[in-house]
């Protein structure tokens, strides 16, 4: 089933336009990074001289040092989808290596230089390597299949390929969570494709193979699969440190590399049998080396050093201000992109939205409602209560209210601190659906009652709307009226993210069955329950187009892109996808390692 839905997206991209009236405008929130919150940087290995290597503020990322020490190769979104680039280590020269409406990342060179092995999506999205022969631009596939491939790494004696592979493995769930952990296995094949094997210990999580000089080991980083959620958080909490360790590729024996503390990732064999690294969980984040030395401090990602180690080039997570909206890359010509902030929904016109903004820097509570206008990057927080978050606001059908959810969300808010070990976990002390005019005036609570009830969305006629709700009053979706408060179950489980069709036949919704979430209808009748979605992992945060004919879905189904430690998001694994409501005509919109979730559809103007 998903062979055929892969095939489907692939010869879809150029489907024609919905309407054929010019292209859709959707607009979603990126959870990281957004424009100008990573860059690329120079500077001695114990982090001084340090200077910018560009000076455009691009999205550039996975800087690789050549072999010969006269060039860098990175990853960049600046002329759309990510591709390779070139460029002087003194920030001159740049050039464009690759031009695929695919991702192509995370590249390592031929000992020669002449060549670079990368992870690509160009073989039916998912994530494997190719190689490519820099003086032609000529790129050929080297793995294959359904698991996701990273980080590669070439040998010094030209022989083989390591590179971190969920091959083999599947999307299992954190401990009481909803995201998926990722598991990886280290391999390695040779350059013509044949060799395969898997090396090193199987069924946790190893990553980032880099060579010694003898090419007779490699370097990694291992940890608990469990971790790998804990650890893609920007500074993930103590108590979840990984390892490094030395692998005998021959024998596959397995060695820790004394190196201390942390989470550590990104180790880098050095001359005089030294390891640099990255570590995420400190006050003092950065590059380390095994040596107790210290490099570039900061929010570093990934790091590459010069061939005799006295220099690194590596990408930085930076402050940057919130964004409200700024134009993405999209796959599909027939759709333009936008990003903004969590939860956007739009009023009929089109001419403004509404979202919820993040709490106070260092706080749990304390989310608000903020009105945006489209093509702008400033927005106007309405409504916030300090003690408490609010959740998924929605206008109603008529622009007169907005209908959200009010409570703690610690499950959204509080990290991966709250766990959702038994049915009563999810009600986390209630939460109520609430309503207030556009100006922040008007404020009423539509719900009572210990459960927690969220996500609601209006009928067309904003007479009643159905929102889901968990606890010991029953779980699954409800629809209330909102005169009389009269209020009826309309299906029971677990049921998120109701969404009330336009044309008021049909309410879409996320349902978990059998391990997977995936996409639903019914109609407000409680009849003509039809499964819309068919993947594995997480089918969710979806939103209709204004006419009702469409949806878009925020999608885990082509796995991950990279190693998770370095995206900095809680699921990075989300691409967004539209198709027609009842499944299909499927064609993809995003494609690349960040996770990319709750779209809205944007009304053309009236």
């Amino acid at each position: 089933m998903r062979s055929v839905l892969f095939a489907v997206v692939v010869c879809s991209v150029l489907a024609p336009a919905i309407h054929g009236a010019g292209p859709q405008k959707i607009v979603f929130t990126r959870v990281f990074p957004n424009n100008g919150q990573i860059g690329l940087f120079v500077a001695a290995r114990d982090g001084s001289g340090e200077h910018a290597l560009l000076t455009a503020s691009d999205m550039d990322y996975d800087p690789v040092w050549s072999p010969d020490g006269q060039s860098i190769v990175f990853t960049s979104d600046r002329e759309g989808s990510a591709d390779l680039f070139r460029v002087k280590p003194d920030g001159s020269g740049l050039e464009r290596l690759t031009d695929s409406r695919a991702y192509d990342d995370q590249a390592s060179f031929s000992p020669d230089g002449m060549q670079l092995v990368f992870v690509t999506t160009r073989a039916g999205g998912r994530s494997n390597l190719w190689t490519l022969e820099i003086a032609t631009r000529r790129a050929k596939p080297l793995t294959s299949g359904e698991g996701g491939d990273f980080r590669p790494s070439w040998s010094p004696d030209s022989r083989w390929i390591a590179f971190s592979s969920s091959r083999g493995t599947t999307l299992t769930f954190a401990h009481g969570r909803w995201e998926r952990l990722q598991l990886a296995d280290i391999y390695v094949v040779h350059p013509d494709g044949t060799g395969l094997k898997q090396v090193g210990a199987h069924g946790g999580f190893c990553g980032s193979p880099k060579w010694t000089a003898d090419s007779h080991h490699i370097v990694a980083y291992c940890m608990d699969v469990e971790k790998t959620l804990e650890t893609r958080r920007p500074s993930p909490v103590p108590g979840n440190d990984t390892r490094l360790v030395s692998i005998d590729v021959e024998s596959g024996a397995t060695a820790d590399v004394p190196a201390g503390p942390g989470v550590k990732f990104n180790p880098s064999p050095l001359p005089a049998n030294e390891i640099g690294y990255i570590r995420k969980d400190t006050d003092d984040p950065g590059i380390y080396y095994t040596s107790g030395a210290r490099g570039p401090r900061g929010q570093v990602r990934a790091a590459s050093w010069s061939p005799d180690g006295s220099r690194v080039v590596f990408h930085r997570r930076q402050a940057a201000p919130t964004t409200w909206w700024k134009s993405t890359w999209s796959r599909n010509a027939d759709f333009e992109l936008a990003l903004t902030s969590i939860l956007p929904s739009f009023g009929r016109d089109g001419g403004r939205f509404v979202v919820t903004g993040r709490p106070p820097a260092g706080a749990i509570l304390g989310s608000s409602i903020a009105i945006a206008t489209p093509g702008s990057n400033d927005a106007k927080v309405v409504y916030q209560d300090p003690k408490r978050n609010v959740l998924a606001p929605q206008w109603a059908p008529d622009g007169e209210k907005i209908i959200f959810s009010v409570g703690v969300f610690n499950a959204f808010y509080n990290g991966f601190n709250s766990l959702f070990l038994k049915q009563s976990d999810r009600a986390e002390d209630g939460a109520q659906i609430a309503i207030i005019n556009p100006d922040g005036t008007g404020f009423r609570e539509l719900t009572t009652g210990p459960n927690n009830s969220a996500f609601p969305s209006m009928a067309p006629d904003g007479k009643r709307f159905v929102y889901r709700t968990f606890g010991p009053d029953g779980d699954g979706l409800k629809i209330m009226n909102i005169e009389t408060k009269a209020v009826a179950m309309l299906t029971k489980g677990y049921d998120n993210f109701p969404l009330w069709s336009p044309r008021g036949d049909l309410i879409m919704f996320t349902r978990l069955a059998e391990g997977d979430y995936n996409i639903y209808t019914i109609r407000p009748d409680g009849t003509g329950l039809k499964r819309v979605t068919n993947s594995h992992g997480n089918d969710a945060h979806q939103a209709w187009s204004p006419d009702g004919e469409q949806i878009v879905v925020a999608s885990s189904r082509m796995g991950f892109k990279d190693e998770s430690v370095y995206t900095d998001a809680p699921q990075p694994y989300g691409e967004l996808f539209v198709m027609r409501f009842d499944g299909t005509n499927v064609r993809q919109l995003t494609d690349n390692q960040w996770e990319d979730g709750t779209p809205a559809w944007q009304p053309a103007a009236k």
